[in-house]
């Protein structure tokens, strides 16, 4: 059980059964080399573009190309073990490189290939887990380094089309379209917990095409594509990106500090869905209901109250009498996904968080102090 609050073995659990991390696993005798193609921009910029006129797919890559990269690695010291091959992009002209943190967690050895074929062994600066996002540096000719800009993710739209260049299967500098299928899905990892707020989308997305950019038709970053819904893990219409809002956030604490620590509520439950609406007597099928508090974390020291009585209806247990959230510093909640989004957009360790608290048929708000996330719990 998630316990940023999401249940893994529902609908959670469903996804994650069948999403793949898109990185690619190549024996070094079937590598394919770098044609030359991969993606960026001619300059970054430091805050949100306000660029706004639309490129063509065409003019998109043009522009991107020499940003984007390959990502080899090596995650043994044995020669036989295959190599790894990811997707990453410039992020500033200091050389650091954005990637996901499982195409180079655990890496012994990091080599980035440029558009020119120049390659670099790379330094890992930091890495999150927790949103898959690693920060890598090369010590570059400076002729090389074309930072990609970022763009803001808050603005996309259901239908608005997208473009994802990477390195499927190896093949280097691909591009391929599609449109953003949906937004602020929660999507669950191998750390334990789901990443928030991530985007949908049906552009093509492959095994290694980890780390590559997702971006919108002004050609700004919109999201980092991470993974895919597969039962044989290749592409079938349903694609994963972290959005470039949650980098703008993550990436520079990583290249300062190495780490993020990211805000903590600590308890885990279920979202209220239409049976459990009638259990509980409630109207509306929306909130929170907190099933477990974490000893000793944020919520219990606000004094959260978790669920311990156990009802049967059709043959299906529930854990109820645990408080219900129903807003956070004011806005709705409708499910887990809009706390974690709050959290992840807004919140930082050591912020105060204002639940709206249903207790006994009663609301009032309950201030909470966010404590930082621990590792592997």
């Amino acid at each position: 059980m998630d316990q940023s609050g999401v249940i893994v073995g529902g609908i959670a659990g469903a996804i994650l059964a069948a999403v793949v991390f898109a990185l690619v696993m190549v024996p070094p005798s079937e590598t394919i080399q770098p044609e030359i193609s991969i993606t960026a921009e001619d300059k970054i910029e430091e805050s949100i573009t306000s660029y706004t006129k639309e490129l063509s797919l065409i003019e998109i890559f043009e522009n991107s190309e020499s940003g984007v990269v390959r990502v080899n690695v090596q995650k043994s010291s044995e020669a036989q073990i295959p190599a790894g091959v990811g997707s990453g992009f410039v992020f500033d002209s200091k050389g650091h490189i954005i990637t996901n943190a499982h195409v180079v967690d655990g890496a012994t050895k990091v080599v980035i290939t440029f558009l020119d074929g120049r390659e670099y062994n790379a330094e890992i600066v930091g890495i999150d887990t927790f949103t898959d996002i690693a920060v890598v540096k090369v010590n570059a000719d400076l002729s090389l380094l074309h930072p990609l800009t970022l763009g803001d993710s808050s603005r996309l739209k259901v239908g608005e089309p997208i473009a994802a260049i990477g390195n499927p299967f190896g093949l280097s500098g691909s591009m391929t379209s599609g449109i953003v299928s949906q937004i602020g899905r929660l999507l669950p990892s191998g750390s334990g917990y789901s990443i928030p707020d991530v985007i949908q989308t049906d552009a093509a997305i492959n095994p290694g095409n980890s780390g590559g950019p997702l971006l919108n038709m002004r050609g700004s970053v919109v999201g980092i594509n991470t993974a895919i819904q597969s039962a044989t893990g290749e592409f079938t219409g349903v694609g994963f990106a972290v959005p470039s809002q949650t980098l703008a956030k993550i990436v520079p604490n990583l290249i300062k500090d190495g780490e993020y620590k990211h805000p903590w509520i600590g308890i885990s439950g279920r979202d209220i869905d239409p049976d459990l609406a009638k259990i509980l007597n409630l109207k509306d099928a929306v909130g929170f209901l907190v099933v477990t508090v974490v000893p000793d974390s944020p919520a219990e020291k606000a004094g959260l109250h978790s669920s311990e009585k156990v009802v049967e209806v059709d043959g299906v247990e529930y854990t109820i009498g645990g408080d219900i959230i129903l807003s956070v510093d004011g806005n709705e909640v409708r499910k887990i996904s809009d706390i974690l989004i709050h959290l992840q957009r807004a919140k930082a360790v050591g912020d105060d968080l204002v639940l709206e608290i249903l207790r006994d048929g009663r609301t009032s708000n309950f201030t909470l102090t966010l404590g930082e996330r621990p590792n592997g719990e």
